[in-house]
């Protein structure tokens, strides 16, 4: 079966990574890379994900980490399914109270692995009214955060790219929290949907392939999948890079500095 309408974009930092972990994404889609090796990622990956993605006739889009290993990934369709039927337009980890090394704020999302609502994000896509909500309101959202196993901060905008999440929830869509575990090795973690395992994510590719401890622990992961998934076709990719990123954000930093300097 092909889903025409939902496609996985990843923003990748270790291509040697992706190479491997990409078997495993799900099958039938198209497959979206933003080359991250210049560095860019967070709220600047989403942006340049509406400038390159938009008008492309998507409807759904799975963003997944060069680091997230399914495990079963048709358990996804199953997840948009329920998305569809009951209009979230979000799903995803919070970012606090699940995780143990993720004590951030547990009233939004951490973008390793979600689902957009893509085709309705386009219909309201403001860039410039996003910028402005990079802020927090006490008592703002009323989620139930008392079943949160790990420690949080309702207070914290650590992540630049909250300011995405929070102009949604301010907008009233709905967003589908998922359930993760900390697995054996108390750095990878496990995503839960009705009680099965979606993927791991092994968190570190940066030190993938570079530091010995996380590039065997991420292999054994890829060998125990390798051994239950053996048939998956890979299709390549579509790759997008912005050449002039890195150039535009060094010149930006070097501003903010002489700005700073002026006014000290």
């Amino acid at each position: 079966m092909i889903h025409s309408r939902i496609a996985i974009l990843s923003t990748v930092i270790n291509f040697d990574l992706y190479s491997k972990s990409s078997q495993f994404f799900p099958q039938d889609i198209q497959r979206y890379v933003i080359d991250g090796q210049n560095g860019m990622h967070g709220l600047h990956s989403i942006f340049y994900m509406m400038k390159k993605l938009r008008n492309k006739n998507i409807e759904w889009l799975i963003m997944a980490d060069e680091d997230v290993l399914f495990k079963d990934s048709k358990i996804v369709f199953d997840l948009i399914d329920q998305m569809k039927s009951e209009n979230y337009m979000v799903c995803g980890i919070r970012d606090g109270g699940m995780i143990s090394h993720r004590i951030y704020n547990p009233n939004l999302i951490n973008t390793f692995f979600s689902i957009i609502n893509f085709k309705e994000l386009e219909e309201i896509w403001n860039k410039d009214q996003i910028v402005k909500n990079n802020y927090l309101l006490d008592n703002e959202f009323d989620d139930d955060l008392t079943q949160l196993k790990t420690s949080y901060d309702i207070n914290s905008l650590y992540e630049p790219y909250y300011c995405f999440y929070l102009w949604l929830r301010r907008m009233d869509k709905r967003f589908l929290f998922l359930n993760a575990q900390m697995s054996e090795d108390q750095i990878t973690n496990t995503v839960i949907y009705n009680d099965k395992v979606i993927l791991y994510h092994t968190w570190y590719a940066r030190s993938y392939g570079i530091n010995e401890r996380h590039t065997k622990r991420i292999n054994n992961l890829l060998e125990l999948l390798n051994f239950q998934n053996n048939n998956n076709i890979i299709s390549a990719p579509i790759i997008f890079r912005d050449s002039t990123f890195f150039f535009i954000q060094k010149i930006m930093k070097n501003y903010r500095r002489i700005v700073r300097k002026w006014n000290n």
